[in-house]
């Protein structure tokens, strides 16, 4: 059960990034805090093609080619694909841990599914947190990292 929380959470937290970066200007999309080439649109598009490719580890199905969002507009369809890579991460997480072999840049590779599990949600916090400071750095604010913590997932969930 606590497992599942935590897919649901990051599910959720990554559903309410979006849909705060949605209500943004297009220039959000260009904001970085030092590396221009880690742009806002750079980082999401990581977070969601990152758990993409986790499910690629998980289960070998192929990737989704998705191109990063130069407008707003573009990030729409990131709603679905995150939801639904994420949704794909939860189900994976079922099965019982095992060593899972799937080959990069050529080379096999070898890691427990509770590893690559794990990575997954670290990795889109972190992302998050990247992109939110990423935001406020060239003064876009308004979207605020603890509506959605586990609390406010939690408080959210239990209504």
């Amino acid at each position: 059960m606590t497992t599942d929380k935590l897919f649901q959470h990051m599910a959720w937290a990554n559903q309410q990034l979006i849909i705060g970066l949605l209500q943004l200007p297009d220039e959000a999309l260009t904001a970085f805090v030092a590396n221009p080439q880690w742009d806002v649109a750079t980082i999401l598009h990581h977070i969601v093609s990152a758990a993409d490719w986790y499910v690629y580890r998980l289960t070998g199905r192929p990737a989704t080619e998705f191109t990063k969002a130069r407008r707003m507009l573009e990030v729409t369809p990131y709603l679905e694909l995150a939801a639904r890579f994420d949704e794909e991460l939860r189900h994976a997480a079922q099965a019982p841990d095992a060593m899972l072999e799937y080959l990069r840049d050529g080379q096999p590779q070898m890691w427990p599914r509770s590893t690559i599990l794990s990575q997954s949600i670290h990795h889109a916090t972190e992302h998050r947190a990247q992109l939110v400071a990423a935001l406020e750095a060239r003064g876009f604010n308004g979207i605020n990292l603890d509506d959605m913590d586990v609390w406010s997932f939690t408080a959210r969930s239990n209504k």
